[in-house]
């Protein structure tokens, strides 16, 4: 929201001509005086230039009449927004500037020169810079008993701008004024504290600022809350995040366990149990023929195997006792001091030569040990 008013124009006549004092916003329309009642005799002899001053005392020219020509672009600043605002051969060299920038501030003259007479006018013109639309903040806790601070400012505008707070009427009845106990910075007009929050501070909140050339304004909302009830909903988040922790954790236990049964099932084909007893070999002494006889009648087909690879590595030495007499009844000779006192006795050559004839056969008595 924007305001203006009227700016004064203030007029006053001295020894060097007429001085004059304008006010005006920026972005509007200006026209700044100069009069005389040099064309009418003579127009060709006729000059009119206006002149201006800045602020820091420099001076340009802004627009000329000479020759019969009108020469206006003579600045990069004003290009295009300067003329003359009437017929300026009938009197009337007023000039017109639009739209008003801040950089056209500053002190103009006129001079009008005719067949050596000269007529000066003077105008100093401010232009003034609407304040921007402030911005509107809360600093504080919105809970019951805090202090708040409203802040406003805006960031620019033609000094000085005045700030005033005040309460936005929403519903009949309601005050506009501030909550008591409330205090104005005066080092930041733009800053009130609310001290000791009710819930009656609660409402619409409006900062104006404003200028001698409008005013613009923002609102902020208050909204005062109970402590239980922010302590409540601190407690519900709360909860609820932990909650949420919980859901995740047994999720992952769950997969966790499913992926370790898995593992064992996949593992368990390929283990070897330490405990398993390995195969035990019993080795038996044959006492007599009829065990012997039983032996090779159940054995398998490896312990027979076993059984011909002995039977052919005893062959040899069996054979030899048999062509001695005497030694083909027994696998085993006599053991002991029997032994050691009898001598064997010599066979003659028929006998060994008998007994080479004669195809022997191992009993299966004669075998010291079988693999059972």
């Amino acid at each position: 929201m924007s305001l203006s008013f009227p700016l004064p124009v203030s007029y006053y006549v001295g020894t060097l001509g007429t001085h004059t004092e304008i006010k005006k916003v920026a972005e509007e329309k200006v026209t700044l005086p100069c009069h005389h009642q040099l064309g009418l005799p003579e127009k060709d002899t006729l000059d009119i230039e206006w002149l201006l001053t800045d602020r820091e005392g420099n001076q340009k020219v802004v627009i000329t009449y000479s020759s019969h020509h009108v020469y206006n672009n003579l600045t990069e600043e004003q290009r295009g927004r300067v003329a003359f605002a009437s017929n300026f051969l009938a009197g009337d060299a007023s000039l017109q500037i639009e739209p008003l920038k801040p950089s056209d501030e500053g002190r103009y003259t006129c001079k009008v020169k005719n067949s050596g007479r000269y007529v000066w006018s003077y105008v100093i013109l401010k232009v003034l810079v609407r304040p921007s639309k402030p911005k509107c903040e809360l600093e504080g806790e919105l809970t019951e008993g805090s202090d708040l601070t409203l802040q406003c400012e805006s960031s620019s505008g033609t000094e000085p701008i005045v700030y005033s707070w005040q309460r936005v009427q929403e519903k009949a009845g309601e005050d506009e004024r501030l909550p008591p106990k409330s205090k104005i910075d005066y080092n930041r007009p733009g800053r009130v504290l609310l001290q000791n929050l009710t819930m009656s501070s609660s409402g619409l909140y409006q900062c104006t600022a404003g200028n001698e050339a409008g005013k613009e304004s923002c609102v902020v909302r208050v909204t005062v809350q109970y402590v239980q009830s922010v302590g409540m909903i601190a407690g519900a988040v709360t909860g609820m995040v932990a909650g949420a922790l919980l859901i995740f954790l047994l999720v992952w236990l769950l997969i966790r366990r499913k992926d370790k049964k898995r593992y064992e099932e996949e593992e368990r084909p390929n283990e070897i149990r330490e405990d398993a007893e390995a195969p035990k070999a019993r080795l038996v002494k044959p006492s007599s023929s009829s065990s012997g006889s039983r032996s090779s009648r159940s054995g398998s087909s490896s312990t027979r195997s076993t059984a011909n690879s002995g039977s052919r590595s005893q062959r040899t030495p069996c054979a030899e006792a048999a062509r001695r007499p005497g030694l083909g009844a027994h696998a085993y000779g006599p053991v002991g001091p029997e032994a050691r006192g009898s001598e064997p006795k010599k066979a003659s050559h028929a006998t060994l030569t008998k007994a080479e004839n004669t195809p022997s056969t191992i009993p299966s008595q004669s075998r010291a040990f079988q693999t059972v």
